[in-house]
C-alpha cells in the first residue's frame, strides 16, 4: 500500500488504539470517510492523521465526543458554517481557560506547601509540619487556611 496507512500505521502515529480508530469512525469523528482497498482493509491518508491529532487534542482538552461530532459535521458541510464553528470553538476556548485557572490556582497552593516544606527542612524545623496545632484559636484559623504551615 503505497498510497495510504494502514490502521495499525495510523495507530502508531496518533497513539490511539486501533479499537479507538475505529470507534471514531463509526462515531462519525473523521472529516472524510475512510477509504477501503478492495479485500475492505482501511486505508488513511495524511489529512486523516492530522484530523485526528485535532481530534485528539479536543478530546485531551475535555471537549465531549458530542461536540467533536457537531464540528466534524459543520466541517463535512462546508462553506458557510464558520461562524457556528467559530462559537463552538471559542466555547470550549472558554471552557479551557477556566480550567487553566483553577489549575493555576491548585498550583500555587501546592508551590507555596512545596516553599514551606523546602524552608522547614533547611532550617531543621521540619518537626512542626507534622503537629496538629491544639488550644489557641489563632492556631485553628490556620490549620483552617489551606495555605497554612501546618502539615
Amino acid at each position: 500500500m503505497n498510497d495510504g496507512l494502514s490502521i495499525g500505521q495510523v495507530s502508531e502515529r496518533t497513539g490511539l488504539s486501533v479499537h479507538a480508530l475505529r470507534f471514531y469512525e463509526r462515531e462519525g469523528i473523521l472529516a472524510e470517510p475512510v477509504r477501503r482497498e478492495s479485500n475492505g482493509r482501511r486505508v488513511y491518508s495524511e489529512d486523516d492523521v492530522d484530523w485526528l491529532e485535532m481530534c485528539i487534542r479536543f478530546r485531551s482538552s475535555g471537549m465531549p465526543l458530542d461536540t467533536i461530532r457537531r464540528y466534524t459535521d459543520l466541517v463535512r458541510q462546508g462553506p458557510g458554517n464558520e461562524s457556528e464553528r467559530l462559537a463552538l470553538l471559542q466555547s470550549h476556548q472558554q471552557h479551557v481557560e477556566q480550567q487553566l485557572a483553577a489549575l493555576t490556582a491548585c498550583l500555587d497552593v501546592i508551590t507555596h506547601k512545596v516553599e514551606i516544606y523546602e524552608q522547614h527542612l533547611s532550617q531543621g524545623t521540619a518537626d512542626c509540619l507534622w503537629t496538629v496545632p491544639v488550644g489557641n484559636p489563632s492556631d485553628d484559623q490556620q490549620a483552617a487556611d489551606p495555605r497554612s504551615a501546618v502539615s
